[in-house]
């Protein structure tokens, strides 16, 4: 169908193991940063990523074209 126009936006939330706090806000910023490049190596779009010592939420926009699971 022409002119179809699509728009998933999806929160994601990657929690660490048992909850524990041991994402330390020395490196936090470089996980960020690492994750977003994976997202945009995809040609997906980022809006937002932050996080709390024992989670990280992010904020993307994602193509049709991939799944999930191949993202993750």
């Amino acid at each position: 169908m022409p002119n179809t126009y699509t728009q998933i936006h999806l929160q994601l939330v990657f929690a660490v193991k048992h909850r524990t706090a041991v994402i330390s806000p020395i490196w936090k910023y470089d996980l960020y940063n690492y994750m977003t490049g994976i997202i945009n190596n995809h040609n997906h779009k980022l809006i937002a990523v932050n996080g709390m010592p024992n989670h990280i939420h992010i904020l993307t926009g994602v193509r049709p074209t991939q799944s999930l699971s191949d993202l993750m």
